[in-house]
């Protein structure tokens, strides 16, 4: 029986402050029993865009993570923001763009953070003669931008500002075609400003510490993407984490977290456990229990209905197309055969046209409605926009229509995708998959990924005009179903003997933990990370059942 809503705040409120009090113990613990050995490698730590006030899924893998390394004996220092950015991303209000940020709440929860470990702060200081060189920029201008580095800064040349702060500027706008807008100028040149203290500042930073690695979430908003930038200019090892694809779970890696590079040994094969392991998994997954990040995409999971088979009977074949996020920081990455998705997407146009005897299920996707990340530039107006949903031939399921995308897939043989992770799992059904943007999983020769738009609408074309059989490669299901293991169960490092859920969609609180936990001795995870950052092992654990 569900409590009354009162009770349920009351409760949640609670939990809160036993939250709160287990990071104060666990923190108290962990200063009063880390041993740092000065011939340990010193671990910078330097993290702006994951909590104001909460403890996050990224913040919280930080904190464990620094308090893990500490507790084995290795001297950690943050580099922290105290104030130190006219505008950080977090801190955006995107309804107001002129809003400053809640410096002093984020602040508070820096210190709540941050309190096991020395810790340098830096403020913000405005730089008037780049002020003026930025003020009258257009956004393509300002989407260039580069600044050159005085020689305190450590490097040579200049820094490329535009390039470190435009996937920010889109993050928060939740578009990639940026209008030429005051606000949006006005956004874009304060972040600039921003990313330039952030460089001066972390220079210093690396002068005064010297430490010899860097771990930052993500490396691609602009507050860890610059200090990333500015650490791989002098040769410093980074390291980079994102959450990854099992509840509570990171993944680390040396190079960028948002690609999930993943090293996979060529004669790696699963084994009869690993198979039964991964099947189990996807039952879950094709069912839509699942979450990412602390959210749940699929309340529920609606099979097709009569009017939809009756429909389909209609036409020679089936054919789904999976979107995915215009401003997610995957794109960064996807954008090499199409310049953006919806270019992907006026060429699937020309093909649907093409194709009257062929019935194409443009599928968005759920996180274009998500609450409070809303996509400005989405997948429903350009339906509107090129009147698709008009056409005989075109069913479209727009991003808060819990349809089984997996049910659509099992009655298709030919999926085209953009960069979403459906494709793997297409491909793990044995069906022919043709990526338009580059995935995680493309280079591991699990789908086909066509090297141009010419090559990729002339492979769609063949297969639509049976000019010749295209079948899927054993090889490509087999390759599937090993990176996806890879992905889940060994390069998704589990945090779950420390977390437990929020009433918050990615937050998280802390479970009961003590210091000795955190040992790497202790803890596979833990032993996994510290390895990882001092002896550069992989980022992997042992596999399904490794951390009890």
């Amino acid at each position: 029986m569900d409590q009354p809503g009162f009770l349920k705040r009351i409760t949640n409120k609670q939990a809160d402050w036993v939250s709160k009090y287990r990071l104060y113990n666990l923190t108290r613990q962990v200063t009063n029993n880390a041993k740092p050995d000065p011939k340990n490698p010193t671990v910078a730590f330097f993290v702006a865009s994951t909590r104001i006030t909460g403890i996050s899924l990224n913040a919280a893998f930080t904190y464990l993570t620094a308090s893990g390394l500490q507790v084995s004996g290795i001297p950690v220092v943050y580099f922290a923001c105290q104030a130190g950015m006219s505008r950080c991303v977090m801190g955006t209000n995107k309804q107001d763009l002129s809003q400053p940020p809640p410096c002093q709440a984020c602040i508070s929860q820096s210190r709540r953070l941050f309190a096991h470990a020395p810790t340098i702060d830096f403020t913000f200081q405005e730089d008037r003669s780049l002020e003026k060189k930025l003020n009258e920029l257009t956004i393509s201008e300002l989407s260039q931008f580069s600044y050159p580095a005085p020689p305190e800064m450590g490097i040579s040349g200049d820094v490329p500002l535009g390039t470190l702060v435009l996937p920010s500027v889109r993050w928060i706008t939740r578009l990639h075609n940026l209008p030429e807008s005051s606000e949006t100028r006005f956004l874009f040149r304060e972040y600039i400003q921003s990313a330039w203290r952030v460089a001066k500042e972390f220079s210093r930073f690396l002068d005064q510490i010297d430490p010899q690695v860097l771990v930052v979430f993500n490396g691609v908003l602009f507050p860890e993407g610059t200090a990333r930038w500015i650490a791989k200019q002098r040769g410093l090892r980074v390291i980079t984490h994102e959450v990854a694809f099992r509840p509570f779970s990171a993944f680390f890696t040396d190079q960028q977290a948002t690609a999930y590079p993943l090293d996979i040994p060529d004669d790696y094969q699963l084994t009869e456990q690993e198979n039964l392991d991964l099947d189990t998994y996807l039952e879950q997954r094709f069912q839509g229990n699942f979450t990412m990040a602390g959210i749940q995409f699929w309340p529920e999971m609606r099979q097709m209905d009569q009017s939809f088979l009756e429909k389909a009977s209609q036409f020679e074949h089936i054919v789904p197309v999976f979107t995915n996020v215009i401003f997610d920081t995957s794109q960064i990455h996807a954008n090499l055969v199409f310049s953006t998705m919806f270019e992907w997407l006026d060429l699937i146009l020309e093909v649907v046209k093409n194709h009257p005897e062929t019935l194409f299920v443009i599928r968005a996707h759920p996180d274009e409605l998500r609450k409070g990340k809303q996509s400005q530039e989405s997948v429903p107006m350009w339906v509107a926009q090129n009147g698709i949903d008009q056409l005989e031939n075109v069913i479209f399921v727009a991003p808060d229509e819990f349809f089984s995308s997996y049910d659509l897939i099992q009655r298709s043989n030919l999926i085209l995708v953009y960069n979403s992770s459906i494709g793997l799992e297409a491909a793990i059904l044995g069906k022919i998959v043709i990526c338009g943007g580059k995935s995680r999983y493309t280079e591991y020769d699990t789908v086909f990924f066509p090297n141009s738009a010419a090559d990729y609408q002339r492979l769609v074309e063949d297969y639509l005009n049976g000019k010749k059989e295209i079948l899927a490669p054993d090889q490509h299901r087999e390759n599937a179903r090993r990176f996806m293991y890879f992905q889940i169960f060994k390069a998704s490092i589990p945090f779950d003997d420390f977390l437990e859920n929020h009433t918050q969609p990615g937050y998280v609180r802390l479970k009961r933990t003590s210091w000795w936990q955190l040992k790497q001795e202790n803890s596979p995870t833990m032993k996994t990370i510290v390895q990882g950052i001092l002896q550069e092992k992989p980022f992997l654990m042992g596999g399904k059942h490794t951390n009890g």
